[in-house]
């Protein structure tokens, strides 16, 4: 394995990622456009309520996948072991899901509970195709996962799609809302069918109830289990708080929502570039070989990302709410819009990388108490600050929330990781960093006044990518890569 190798992997799953995203923005458009924002809110707020049931599903079982398969000897054995684990931790999480849903008085007599059950298809098959999605981590060959995910995004979409082609106008027919969520569950289907058949000529994928070895697997997990729930308390459960504390929730979640939405998938692109590099980086500890040139790079695209997602968020709200969705989600000089929502999470933009780095850095060296310890108090910070500013402010406190939580997860963790596992940067890179970011944001400046409708703003997103690839080539970021 080499450097070559990660960075073929993680380009992979970034360009499975922007198409997706390419393609979520048709979704997310059409949703905005189909449904009122009442229906549109009860769309976000059951993938919202369902993401904190999803995180504890996985359990950190993926975390573990990646490292046990990629040394076992059977790796079919394992990989049949860690399917049967995923299996019976899902149909329980979500079994608990959905009997909340139902039973919560705040919600009884709206859309939410249909709409969640529906909406549940989607963890269920996607996290059955991330178990499978190990095979191509450890084996290097994400292709197959770009070609399963934009085929799930092109069903999904496209069936959304038929309604607006049929004259689908802000309908206020459940049936709608009911269907438009069902496509996004037969698109996630389609997502666990393709990587079984493309999994299984690489390893045999079959169900193995070896419980000496499920035991082995479920404790090694256990740590990633708990942070990633503590993670997903203090990054997801805001949009679930908006629909227990507000009875407006619907209109909060239907601003909020979509800017969510967004986020995951930003929050996405390190996560994916630090599962690249996992099992090297153990192979390399675990013989004692100096890792701070890896941590280095690695380090410096996470801030990279960060810092271009964190610039258009922060500089082209407005008109990329505006590309997303439709003008009523805009801000009005009485009612923050999801423009003001975007703007907000810009930071936790700019923070998450550096956050998920030190994460993954803590677990490879497996001083996992430290990181619990961090992220459990995250945790209980975000649900308390939630408690008293989404009463007060709705959306705009849970944004003002992620802010501070990141900001004090950032500084409590990322020294831990630095004296835990030194980086080493190529000279001058610190320099190119500030120069990209500097660049951008010049660029991103000069076009925002001129970005009046979709047609201007898709032209800027086009001059904005060459921009991003003049800097990247005239400071010579790519070769510090390899």
């Amino acid at each position: 394995m080499s450097s070559r190798q990660i960075a073929t992997s993680t380009l992979w799953q970034m360009a499975s990622q922007i198409t997706m995203a390419a393609l979520s923005i048709l979704t997310v458009k059409f949703v905005a456009i189909g449904l009122t924002k009442e229906l549109a809110g009860n769309y976000n707020s059951a993938y919202g309520y369902l993401q904190l049931f999803g995180i504890l599903a996985d359990f950190g079982l993926y975390a573990v996948s990646v490292r046990e398969v990629s040394k076992a000897n059977d790796k079919s054995a394992v990989l049949g072991a860690l399917i049967v684990l995923r299996t019976i931790i899902l149909i329980a999480s979500l079994g608990i899901a959905l009997f909340l849903v139902w039973l919560l008085p705040q919600w009884r007599g709206t859309p939410l509970p249909m709409a969640v059950l529906i909406a549940s298809l989607v963890p269920f098959f996607t996290l059955l195709a991330g178990i499978i999605r190990t095979v191509f981590q450890v084996n290097y060959t994400m292709q197959y996962v770009f070609v399963a995910e934009v085929v799930q995004r092109i069903i999904t979409t496209g069936l959304i799609g038929t309604f607006i082609v049929l004259g689908v106008r802000q309908s206020t027919d459940l049936h709608h809302l009911n269907m438009m969520l069902l496509f996004g569950g037969i698109g996630a289907f389609v997502l666990f069918t393709i990587s079984f058949v493309y999994a299984d000529k690489m390893i045999r994928v079959r169900p193995s109830f070896d419980i000496s070895l499920m035991k082995k697997l479920v404790k090694q997990a256990a740590p990633f289990g708990i942070a990633y729930l503590c993670l997903a308390f203090y990054r997801q459960f805001d949009i679930t708080m908006i629909a227990l504390l507000r009875p407006d929730f619907e209109l909060q979640n239907a601003y909020y929502g979509f800017v969510v939405r967004m986020a995951d998938m930003g929050f996405l692109l390190p996560t994916f570039l630090l599962n690249s590099t996992l099992p090297i980086l153990s192979e390399l500890d675990a013989k004692g070989k100096d890792t701070s040139l890896l941590l280095g790079k690695t380090l410096m695209v996470i801030l990279l990302i960060g810092i271009t997602a964190f610039l258009f968020a922060a500089l082209w709200a407005r008109p990329l709410i505006a590309l997303l969705t439709t003008e009523q989600y805009l801000s009005t000089p009485t009612q923050p819009g999801s423009d003001t929502a975007l703007q907000l999470i810009s930071i936790p933009f700019l923070l998450n990388g550096i956050v998920l780095y030190s994460f993954y850095v803590l677990l490879n060296r497996h001083v996992w108490k430290n990181l619990v310890l961090s992220l459990f108090g995250a945790a209980v910070l975000s649900v308390c600050l939630n408690a008293i500013l989404i009463p007060l402010y709705g959306f705009v406190g849970a944004a003002y929330t992620s802010i501070i939580v990141h900001v004090v997860l950032g500084l409590a963790l990322f020294p831990q990781a630095l004296r835990i596992m030194p980086i080493r940067m190529q000279l001058g890179m610190g320099k190119n960093i500030f120069l990209y970011g500097l660049g951008l944001g010049l660029g991103l400046g000069l076009f925002a006044p001129v970005l009046t409708n979709e047609l201007s703003t898709i032209i800027g997103l086009i001059a904005m990518c060459i921009v991003i690839l003049g800097l990247g080539w005239g400071l010579k970021l790519h070769k510090n890569l390899l």
